[in-house]
């Protein structure tokens, strides 16, 4: 689909050219009306099964309407209709290598091609598990949300005890690479995750680079695991809402939260004598061989 227009307003466009509700929309295809709610919000794309779908239904409306119609841009799409486009605030995408929102990131052109392709894979609500530096041999929790925005990147939030993380999430090459800031001191937090190849991510691992919260703000480097906790609605009002609940909640990791293979996965023997003795690596790794990362197919017949 054309990436200079997000499909949302393109389904905008398209509903009210045919003076059809998203109510109705849900009802013709068989789904249910917060699905639509979140094609429309630009939460997440269609699946293919839904796009062809979605396409026929408008044929029978627009005769000779067909799939690659969606590839046009929102002024070609408004002439097959015979309908004067809506005036939308065109955000403007940032050459390659340009700054974004200040940051210069090299890239960006890839960056924002994998996320139109794969931004519904990892949307929805995440807790992470992680060990403590500051307080060796315990446990603690985030939690957060990734939605993709405006801007057509990941927003990235996480957080807890009265800290907050707030930044980007880039899918390059089958991985995910996040930049996070604390909202207090302006901290940056390097992420990179293992991504999926299944339609739905519902548990990423991968290394955090960041100063550590004690007196000395020692730089440290360790394992985290994300685990989906729910999927967005949609609704972003309500969506933030929810994820302002989340960052209340305690994070103290139980057993339950955190079982015993959860806990060796996180706090492992590295250096030469583990790896000498083959009870750990040489090095901090979170290699493809023992990923914690798993999805699941479009129906859920899949996992892996």
């Amino acid at each position: 689909m054309h990436l200079a227009t997000p499909f949302s307003e393109k389904l905008d466009l398209v509903l009210k050219a045919l003076s059809m509700s998203r109510g109705r929309l849900a009802a013709d295809l068989g789904v249910d009306k917060s699905l639509v709610g979140r094609w429309a919000s630009g939460a997440v794309t269609p699946s293919a099964h839904n796009l062809e779908n979605l396409t026929k239904l408008v044929a029978q409306r627009r005769t000779g309407f067909t799939m690659l119609d969606w590839d046009r841009d929102l002024a070609s799409l408004a002439h097959v209709f015979g309908v004067e486009p809506a005036v939308t605030r065109v955000v403007e995408q940032p050459v390659n290598g340009a700054a974004h929102g200040g940051l210069p990131l090299p890239g960006m052109d890839l960056v924002r091609m994998m996320t139109e392709r794969r931004a519904a894979t990892y949307e929805g609500f995440w807790r992470s598990t992680r060990p403590s530096i500051a307080m060796p041999g315990e446990i603690f929790h985030d939690y957060g949300m990734i939605r993709r925005g405006p801007d057509g990147l990941l927003n990235f939030k996480m957080g807890g005890s009265g800290l907050l993380f707030d930044g980007w999430m880039m899918p390059i090459e089958g991985q995910l690479f996040a930049i996070l800031f604390d909202t207090v001191g302006q901290t940056p937090v390097f992420l990179i995750f293992n991504g999926v190849s299944l339609h739905k991510a519902v548990q990423l691992d991968g290394l955090i680079l960041a100063a550590a919260l004690n007196a000395a703000r020692t730089p440290s480097s360790y394992p985290v695991v994300l685990e989906r906790l729910g999927d967005l609605t949609g609704d972003r009002e309500a969506d933030d809402a929810h994820c302002e609940e989340l960052l209340k909640l305690d994070t103290a990791a139980t057993p339950e939260s955190a079982p015993e293979a959860m806990r060796k996965h996180l706090i492992r023997d590295i250096g030469p004598t583990a790896a000498e003795t083959g009870a750990g690596e040489l090095f901090l790794l979170s290699s493809w061989a023992n990923s914690l990362s798993k999805g699941l197919s479009s129906g859920g017949h899949l996992q892996g």
